[in-house]
């Protein structure tokens, strides 16, 4: 199921929710109307939470079905708050605080920014429990901003490269494909969440760009 709403007026909907196959990790402003749309469109549980005493759970974690990795400036009770509600935290070793943009992952593989130490591709090989390679998409070395990976799919990046777009789809081990989000943005990531179940996706996402994400995603 594909839903196309923004959350609470913010088309930046990936920039504040982290998403797994069963869970999605929300901030505490959310209405309930859009906890609903979330834990339909998506089949997960519902958690409102901070990381780093930000709402931006987007930016600030990843995760997959083994685990979730989040900015090592989060808070003690942010790590009990998470591991509460069942998740299995683990801390990026780095000065960079924005892992949700650095890193693409599903439950096969994970696509991790070049910028990141070889000690933190070992922490995301530990925590997500999946081979880990180093690139870009569309030369971007944010490559959670500029894609969403599901395990049936992957949208890219309208500018990645046909080479990038293969290394992608042999990394995460699902089909890939390029597009656009919310009337031709194309920071994919910032603009929509996604697993194997369904996507939401921002309000102004056009019928083609929904074609396209239904194709990639693995919804036809």
């Amino acid at each position: 199921m594909i839903r196309r709403t923004n959350l609470d007026g913010n088309s930046n909907i990936g920039v504040y929710i982290s998403v797994t196959e069963t869970q999605a990790l929300i901030p505490f402003h959310t209405s309930t109307r859009m906890e609903e749309i979330i834990e339909e469109a998506l089949e997960v549980e519902v958690f409102k939470a901070t990381i780093a005493g930000s709402s931006l759970n987007g930016i600030l974690s990843i995760g997959n079905s083994n685990g979730i990795i989040v900015s090592p400036y989060v808070l003690e009770r942010e790590i009990e708050s998470l591991e509460k509600a069942g998740f299995e935290v683990f801390i990026l070793p780095e000065k960079f605080t924005a892992v949700g943009n650095l890193i693409l992952a599903n439950d096969y593989g994970a696509l991790a920014s070049p910028l990141l130490s070889d000690e933190s591709i070992k922490l995301i090989e530990d925590a997500l429990e999946v081979e880990v390679e180093q690139g870009t998409i569309a030369g971007f070395n944010i490559v959670g901003s500029v894609a969403v990976a599901t395990n049936k799919g992957v949208l890219l990046h309208p500018k990645a490269t046909r080479r990038e777009l293969e290394f992608v789809e042999e990394t995460l081990k699902v089909p890939a494909d390029v597009g656009t989000i919310n009337h031709g943005m194309t920071m994919i990531g910032a603009c929509s969440i996604a697993n194997s179940n369904g996507a939401i996706v921002s309000e102004d996402t056009t019928s083609p760009e929904i074609a396209r994400i239904e194709e990639a995603l693995g919804f036809l």
